[in-house]
């Protein structure tokens, strides 16, 4: 997505990391060793196939990088007719340490087994992925210590019948169990082998409330934080903090003099709530009548304002946010109480929270509520009632064949192990069942149905099935936001102008249209030619009546054209966006600097063009 789009995460990000699946072509252990040693396929020498050097075994090192002459060598002083081939790979890693790496991939594994991990998990992340992207080997990597681990304290408290040490790294609510207290997580993450210092870290972070999975989850983006910048970025990373330090000082506006909120003036007061609905969501127990904490004078409305991102960013992240929104307290909301899949935001407003009502019809809460002819095909052991965020892009089709295969190969229900590895998968990409040990990611239309979109919003008009997931990935859950923004139908019932920063595929817009709250007026900023047709063809087919102005560049957005259009339309009513979380969003392990961060920082122009607005309406009621 390009750099100014309202939403998530951006295609340089996600692309390289979580999102696609590598699409890892294996050659055979013949086809290796016809390239990689420059004779032709079946040139094994027949005095290795009598000891039993098979084609296989030797195309498999060939596949690791090693050249065909340091194998023979290597077989050679191990023994001839004794080897071992765990011992010939030994020997073939002391030749790569005191010989020029013979190739990308020996270079490869020598870095990843310098980085802590160990031989067997590096050579099997390789066989699975390959070894073209280090970032996807090293979560992988760090998923398999952290799968050891698991089996580890589980093996240990064996024959303890103590659920409390039981614990999983699903992202489902199933099966999830709670702690009793902080100290507890903290000792089930010393057994995991995670220091006092870290884990302490971690859950003063994530919350004292926090599950271990969530915890789990924050070290590990944390961990490959790290390690990629240690050992790939390190320069970049402090000439973008350096750039990024100097872009913030041109567009951070000046602090008002005003005394701060007790509330958020003290980041660690700020935290995750768990379960994290807000100031209360509908069907839930915990529905507040007014705000914990009440809403500063300078910040009440109108005009109203709402600003959406990640729920988990960076430390100290949202206490910045909401210092430089009149000391507002952000309200952190997961959209699984509003539909079938996770999302998890934080929203600062200035609306009110009392008399909020939930968008007719009630979406699904369930996946199979959702999706009902995949009921048919869902095995017992999928126990998913909700599917993880929905992000940009999707699993590929090598990977849902590669799961087909490993499930084929038993009759029945697999195995706990096969089973493990197959929900691990599901979960990350979000997949669902269509047939018989088959699996399929959501298609864009699937994703308009959770994310509360009309049928076909982002169809059709050019836009190409990869934009459709982009532009969906980044935008706002509509029933979340309209059950937020539906306190402004009494407020306003002749009709509302909205200034739309980060416009997006018009979350805030089709949110307000499902509200049957008429827009007068909408004056929308997205850098997308894709999004801004797509919420163009929206306003005509849903025969809006009001007047749509389409800008592209938040940052070219100067103050006086705003007064100017506040003059011609008589102000706005609601400033409504999402800044870029391009720097802030957890899958971010390259530039995941905060608000500083090149994309990220841009949520010092909604600050400026909302105090405009403040500004400019106090003018306009003097008058």
């Amino acid at each position: 997505m390009v750099e100014h789009s309202g939403g998530d995460v951006s295609d340089e990000i996600w692309n390289s990391d979580d999102e696609f699946e590598i699409d890892n072509y294996q050659s055979s252990p013949m086809h290796s060793m016809s390239e990689t040693s420059g004779g032709p396929a079946g040139t094994t020498s027949p005095d290795f196939i009598q000891k039993g050097i098979s084609d296989e075994t030797f195309g498999s090192f060939i596949e690791m990088g090693f050249s065909s002459e340091m194998i023979v060598r290597a077989i050679e002083e191990t023994g001839g007719a004794n080897w071992e081939p765990t011992l010939i790979l030994e020997t073939l890693f002391q030749f790569s340490t005191s010989d020029e790496p013979s190739s990308s991939k020996s270079k490869v594994i020598n870095h990843l087994i310098g980085m802590g991990f160990t031989e067997e998990n590096v050579l099997k992340a390789i066989q699975e992925y390959g070894d073209e992207n280090i970032d996807e080997l090293t979560y992988a990597l760090l998923t398999y210590a952290e799968v050891e681990k698991m089996s580890e304290t589980k093996d240990e408290n064996i024959n303890t019948n103590d659920d409390d040490n039981l614990y999983t790294l699903s992202s489902d609510d199933e099966g999830k169990l709670n702690y009793s207290n902080e100290d507890s997580i903290l000792q089930d993450l010393i057994k995991m082998d995670y220091s006092r210092e870290e884990a302490a870290k971690a859950i003063e972070r994530c919350g004292k409330d926090a599950s271990v999975e969530e915890v789990v989850d924050f070290i590990c983006a944390a961990q490959m934080a790290r390690q990629f910048d240690e050992f790939f970025a390190e320069q970049d990373k402090k000439e973008l903090i350096t750039k990024s330090k100097k872009r913030r000082v041109y567009n951070e506006p000046p602090r008002r003099e005003r005394k701060p909120n007790t509330a958020t003036a003290n980041d660690e007061l700020i935290r995750l709530p768990n379960p994290m609905i807000g100031f209360g969501v509908p069907n839930e127990p915990g529905l507040m009548k007014h705000r914990p904490v009440p809403i500063p004078d300078v910040a009440r409305g109108p005009p109203y304002f709402y600003y959406e991102n990640v729920a988990m960013a960076p430390k100290g992240v949202w206490a910045k946010i909401s210092s430089h929104l009149y000391d507002v307290m952000p309200e952190f909301v997961d959209s699984k109480y509003f539909c079938a899949a996770a999302r998890k935001r934080g929203y600062v407003h200035n609306l009110p929270i009392h008399n909020r009502y939930q968008i007719q019809p009630p979406p699904h809460y369930t996946i199979q509520e959702a999706f009902p002819l995949t009921k048919r095909w869902w095995p017992t052991w999928d126990k998913r009632l909700k599917l993880n965020c929905l992000v940009t892009c999707i699993a590929s089709a090598q990977l849902t064949n590669r799961l087909r295969e490993k499930l084929e190969r038993h009759d029945g229900e697999p195995p706990e192990s096969v089973q493990k590895e197959v929900l691990a998968s599901c979960r990350k990409w979000n997949l669902v069942w269509v047939g018989t040990n088959k699996l399929a990611p959501l298609e864009a239309d699937e994703m308009e149905k959770l994310l509360g979109f009309p049928i076909d919003h982002t169809r059709g008009g050019g836009i190409s099935r990869t934009d459709r997931f982009k532009s969906l990935g980044n935008s706002f859950q509509v029933d979340t936001v309209a059950y937020h923004l539906s306190v402004l139908k009494p407020l306003f019932p002749n009709g509302i102008n909205v200034l739309s920063l980060f416009t997006g595929i018009g979350g805030g817009e089709v949110a307000l249209h499902r509200l049957k709250i008429q827009m007068n007026v909408v004056v929308s900023v997205e850098i997308s030619d894709v999004n801004r047709n797509i919420l163009s063809d929206f306003w005509k087919q849903t025969n809006q009546t009001g007047i749509l102005r389409e800008f592209s560049d938040v940052t070219k957005l100067d103050n006086h054209t705003i007064e100017r259009l506040m003059d011609e339309y008589g102000g706005f009513d609601l400033v409504i966006g999402g800044s870029p979380c391009n720097n802030l969003a957890g899958g971010n392990r390259i530039s995941r600097v905060g608000l500083e961060g090149d994309h990220s920082s841009l949520f010092f122009e909604y600050c400026r063009i909302l105090e405009t607005v403040r500004s400019k309406t106090a003018d306009m009621r003097r008058r």
